[in-house]
């Protein structure tokens, strides 16, 4: 990780779960890390409490929802002006809304699952790899996928969101594909958990008994990929708990 040290992670999602852990470690690890959500900044300013005090001041809250263009575009400009561009970027931000797809009346719901998890994961990556790409940075974008994005699982009422993950999927191999095609050294990673303890989690209401994932389990995940060497490529990290029967 030495190489990232004073160089700009952005997380996406940063206020809770995954994306409060990943920032954490960023921050830990020397990165100047700028956390995004739509939940008040509040929420990511209380992440410093759980870092050490030069950790702390190296992590940044900025209130955007990631489904409108209009707001990244001025979020990223900003990352731009202040701390001059982006390096990393973890899409982690992702909603699950919990009906049977064939159900009406739940558009809206749909419509929410597939701005959030399609649309300002594509949006956020466009504007960090045009950062990378004017500045000449062998940046790494990352994703947090799942392992609903390898398979359909026979899990009740999850509706759109398996198609939102297969799609980060497709999404991530077309960029690999895409920076190779540009001459570009910016790597792209999918990272694919099962069920980890976040608010996620609580919507599926499952068995108690039911293995978990912690939220630094995956922040770890991403740390090792974008630590690897520039000649590695980590493509897909894919992580279970113990006995999951997914």
């Amino acid at each position: 990780m030495e190489r990232w040290n004073g160089k700009v992670a952005v997380v996406t999602g940063a206020g809770s779960g995954i994306g409060a852990a990943t920032a954490k470690d960023l921050a830990r690890a020397g990165m100047i890390t700028v956390g995004l959500d739509l939940r008040p900044v509040q929420a990511i300013e209380d992440l410093k409490k759980d870092l050490p005090k030069e950790a702390a001041s190296r992590l940044h809250a900025i209130l955007c929802d990631v489904t409108k263009e209009s707001e990244v575009e001025a979020t990223f400009k900003g990352i731009t002006e202040k701390f001059g561009g982006v390096d990393v970027l973890v899409n982690n931000a992702g909603i699950v809304r919990m009906h049977n797809l064939l159900d009406l009346g739940h558009s809206a719901d749909i419509r929410a699952v597939i701005d959030t998890n399609i649309k300002g994961l594509v949006l956020c990556s466009q504007w960090a790899y045009h950062s990378m790409v004017e500045r000449s940075v062998s940046g790494h974008i990352v994703h947090i996928n799942s392992i609903a994005g390898h398979s359909v699982i026979n899990f009740p009422k999850l509706n759109i969101y398996f198609a939102t993950k297969h799609a980060v999927t497709a999404i991530t191999e077309t960029m690999r594909q895409e920076m190779r095609e540009a001459g570009t050294k910016i790597k792209v990673t999918s990272v694919s958990p099962g069920v980890v303890q976040t608010e996620i989690a609580d919507v599926l209401q499952l068995p108690k008994e039911a293995p978990l994932l912690n939220p630094e389990d995956i922040s770890g995940a991403v740390l090792y990929a974008i630590g690897t060497p520039p000649h590695v490529q980590v493509h897909e990290i894919t992580i279970k708990p113990l006995g999951e029967v997914f």
